[in-house]
């Protein structure tokens, strides 16, 4: 009775995995795309590896899930032997309203209706997917898991922006921050791998990938994150600014003639290290800024820049720091990121040790012995931490 589905929605795409959550294994990962847009595709792959691959039109969400489970019953694991006891779904923005997972309902879905406003790109396609999924699996509870949930413990302070208090209130403008389920599984992996209690710890989670965000967790609550009332502010990332004078905003409508489409195309699809360095990929850039690309090495210069500053700023509002735990693809693989984003950071007891930095696996330490913080790097697994709260919530 550990065996949970974890559903993740877009608007053209279905990705899902089988969870036994008991023994932490994906008996079955797979993911439909381009659903309502021919020609789609679909795989599914077992807990073998073995992958099963077709092309196909997917209509709508619902034929999606429909493909999903022909695939279990043709590919395994049988959905009959072994039932899911839940379904766990990825919610993106949960506003004020979902401070942790939530058995959905009618007002629940209503809820996350109303707050595609905050998220006009996610939650509807969010929605979608759990109508669907409860169409394909009606007799089992379904269980919303809100990127947004852990970052609620964060004071006014650190989610208030300096703006007209009544307009900011009107319009729901605030910090709610984003990969809230992978910080929070992170920061317990790390306390987990240094045999501490997270309640005792005070930790800066990096989350790095094509989105990226920075999380100060203190005994295990969110208290500071880098991304705000969208997934935009903050860190450098893959295509996003991250960081910016918002006057430049004005600056653009008014010298460059940009719309306000043309404004959200420019900061969220050619910003970030693509619009810099000509890479969107971390590994490219990497490779071209050490080839002796000048445009990558600053573009890369600024990514690492971008990441020390809110390290540092960060350690300062926790007043203590055990870890810095990197995590998300590039946290996870890229070395030399490591290495820049930490250096010069040693008079606050944070070094990156060289030999240990270039190694692979799980959970490790990357700093010296005897340093005074660690720094550790920590794979993520957000479809488990998901899987991990819907049955918590089913079990209460």
């Amino acid at each position: 009775m550990s065996i949970v589905l974890v559903v993740n929605s877009g608007s053209s795409s279905l990705k899902y995995q089988l969870v036994d959550v008991e023994s932490a294994e994906a008996l079955a990962t797979g993911l439909v795309e381009r659903i309502g847009r021919p020609p789609g595709s679909a795989r599914h792959t077992d807990a073998s590896g073995a992958t099963f691959r077709e092309e196909l039109d997917v209509p709508d969400h619902d034929a999606a899930f429909a493909w999903m489970l022909r695939a279990f019953a043709e590919h395994g694991p049988s959905l009959e032997e072994r039932p899911p006891l839940a379904v766990g779904h990825r919610v993106v923005q949960g506003g004020a309203r979902f401070f942790e997972p939530t058995v959905i309902t009618e007002l629940v879905k209503i809820n996350i209706d109303e707050l595609s406003v905050l998220a006009p790109l996610h939650n509807p396609a969010n929605l979608a997917g759990i109508v669907a999924a409860e169409r394909a699996f009606p007799s089992v509870p379904h269980v919303a898991v809100f990127d947004t949930a852990f970052h609620q413990t964060m004071p006014p302070a650190a989610y208030t922006y300096a703006i007209d208090a009544e307009v900011a209130a009107r319009h729901r403008v605030r910090r709610y921050g984003f990969h809230g389920t992978s910080h929070r599984y992170v920061s317990r992996e790390a306390a987990a791998f240094l045999g501490r209690p997270v309640e005792e710890l005070k930790l800066i989670v990096l989350h790095l990938g094509n989105g990226a965000s920075a999380c100060a967790v203190d005994g295990g609550r969110s208290v500071e994150t880098s991304m705000g009332m969208t997934p935009l502010e903050g860190l450098v990332m893959g295509t996003r600014s991250g960081d910016l004078d918002p006057a430049v905003l004005l600056h653009l409508q008014r010298r460059a003639g940009l719309d306000v489409a043309g404004v959200d195309d420019l900061l969220n699809k050619r910003s970030g290290i693509l619009g810099l360095g000509g890479h969107g990929d971390m590994r490219d850039l990497v490779a071209a800024a050490e080839s002796g690309d000048a445009r990558a090495e600053l573009a890369l210069e600024v990514y690492c820049h971008r990441i020390r500053s809110y390290v540092g700023a960060y350690a300062a509002q926790l007043g203590r720091l055990d870890a810095v735990v990197f995590t998300a693809g590039v946290g996870e693989n890229a070395a030399p990121v490591r290495a820049r984003a930490l250096a010069g950071l040693e008079w606050f007891g944070i070094e990156v040790d060289p030999e240990r930095n270039t190694g692979r696996g799980g959970a490790r330490r990357i700093s010296p012995d005897g340093a005074r913080v660690e720094v550790l790097v920590v794979p993520t697994d957000e479809e488990l931490e998901i899987a991990r709260q819907t049955v918590e919530v089913v079990g209460r």
